[in-house]
């Protein structure tokens, strides 16, 4: 009876050792959530600043269609443009990503893509990743107009033509980021954060 006891006291000792351990991670996956920030786009220090107006720039798409990228919209929608190539795998893999915030930011929001390069090497690239129902325009000179060096690039412009956020893109939390940044109506999320810090610490 005695051995008995010992080893169930053992056990309730241990229960309550792990238990503690438990809490004290639990304590510390808290505060490393608190320290870590939201992963934005990548916003590079040279080319247009938010809140300018952006080029306006007339393009046309694969089938000619002719289409116009900045300033205002009649239709009262922002537009995003996601400069990819076929050629970039970092695109390639964030297409499932574009075509399911084309579904559920329509309501607001156009999704063109853009590129550059030979046309015949577009259509097919459009092809085999099932784009046909997105506005695909290849221009030099819109890339050049919106100062794209890497990809894949992304800018938003909201309804009267201003440039509400842009960035380098390699994951949905990037791209969602640029939809975040123009709801709360701040050039990016870090800047949102930076903000927030000093208002909290001022």
């Amino acid at each position: 009876m005695s051995a008995l006891a010992v080893s169930n006291a053992l056990l309730w000792v241990a229960v309550a050792a792990l238990s503690l351990v438990v809490l004290a991670l639990a304590r510390q996956l808290g505060v490393l959530h608190e320290r870590i920030t939201p992963v934005g786009a990548l916003m590079l220090a040279k080319g247009l600043k938010v809140g300018e107006l952006a080029p306006e720039v007339a393009v046309a798409d694969l089938d000619g269609r002719a289409l116009s990228v900045g300033g205002a919209r009649s239709d009262g929608r922002s537009l995003l443009v996601m400069f990819v190539s076929p050629t970039c795998p970092v695109c390639k893999a964030l297409l499932p990503v574009l075509k399911s915030s084309r579904r559920s930011e329509q309501g607001w929001a156009e999704i063109v893509l853009a590129s550059d390069g030979d046309l015949a090497e577009q259509r097919a690239f459009v092809r085999e990743q099932g784009l046909e129902s997105f506005p695909y325009v290849v221009s030099a000179p819109l890339g050049i107009s919106y100062q794209v060096s890497r990809l894949p690039f992304a800018v938003l412009v909201d309804a009267d033509g201003v440039l509400r956020a842009r960035g380098i893109i390699n994951s949905r939390e990037h791209l969602e980021s640029l939809f975040e940044a123009k709801r709360l109506g701040v050039a990016s999320l870090q800047d949102y954060l930076e903000e927030r810090a000093k208002q909290a610490h001022g």
